[in-house]
């Protein structure tokens, strides 16, 4: 069986040697023929096209963090090649939303084997860029910004950029126009969540699935004390998941307006400014690679 392992040499800022290593020695083993695909940064989208059609894998792993995942995930759209997921990323965001083994090398290994796949979601804003997991416009956006500038990586390089927006949060004005209603709020963030949780594990609403046809929108309106308090608690405990400060909107489509050009981020990833966003879903747009226990859980 041919398969094409794509690979972020530098996501999370982990060693990679070791997976690779193991990675190699089980498809020699096994009788993989393995092809590598690392991206560089540069023209990546097309080398990858070019590679599939060469190679005609008979099955694509993404190694690396949500951004490495959504790259793949757009060359794969609509292709009905399967993709599998190794967690090699500095949260992991979307592989756990998914229950992925969190140990990269025997996700690897269920990447190969598995014969169960599901038809996992995108979501598709202003008839261009592509989300997997969550996107955000607000004070979560001007912390991806901000982290991405770094050259450090990790969780407490984004908390140092978390605890600096906190300083400078402003509300700002929003309106929703879905399922045939409008909305007019004011908040801190809007989230754009086809998944339910951050890679922190903070949970934005509790109800979402990748696969179901729909996403939510969250508005957060408040970003108190005792809210950041309750994240971190629902991180590890769902219950603790603090409703009262959020406006939770379920649709497969919506326009959302804001009152100025506001900075957006996809999977991790700075689109840019804008005052209005068109999101539709891109329904079952990937194969994925999967197992019964996501079957069940996502029911």
């Amino acid at each position: 069986m041919k398969i094409l392992l794509v690979l972020n040499p530098v996501s999370g800022g982990v060693d990679k040697a070791n997976f690779l290593d193991q990675a190699k020695n089980f498809c020699t083993k096994y009788g993989y023929n393995l092809q590598m695909f690392e991206t560089s940064g540069k023209d990546d989208e097309d080398k990858l096209k070019q590679q599939i059609q060469d190679f005609e894998p008979a099955r694509v792993i993404a190694a690396g963090g949500d951004g490495t995942l959504l790259f793949t995930a757009k060359v794969l759209r609509k292709t009905g090649i399967p993709m599998g997921i190794v967690p090699l990323g500095s949260a992991n965001g979307m592989a756990t939303e998914l229950f992925v083994n969190p140990n990269p090398v025997e996700a690897f290994k269920d990447a190969l084997i598995s014969q169960v796949f599901a038809g996992l979601d995108m979501l598709l804003v202003n008839n261009k860029h592509y989300s997997l997991h969550i996107g955000d416009v607000g004070i979560n956006a001007s912390i991806v910004e901000s982290y991405s500038k770094d050259k450090n990586r990790g969780m407490a390089t984004y908390a140092k950029y978390f605890i600096d927006e906190l300083s400078r949060m402003e509300p700002f004005n929003i309106t929703v126009k879905a399922n045939n209603k409008t909305i007019s709020e004011k908040g801190l963030m809007v989230g754009l969540c086809n998944a339910r949780k951050y890679g922190t594990g903070i949970p934005l609403n509790i109800e979402g699935n990748p696969m179901d046809g729909k996403f939510e929108i969250v508005i957060l309106k408040n970003l108190d004390l005792p809210t950041l308090i309750k994240a971190g608690l629902a991180s590890f405990d769902e219950r603790f998941h603090d409703s009262q400060n959020s406006l939770v909107i379920s649709t497969d489509k919506a326009e959302v307006l804001f009152d100025k050009p506001m900075l957006l981020q996809l999977d991790g990833e700075v689109i840019g400014r804008f005052e209005k966003l068109d999101i539709a879903i891109d329904k079952h747009a990937i194969k994925l690679i999967s197992h019964n226990d996501l079957i069940l859980k996502t029911k």
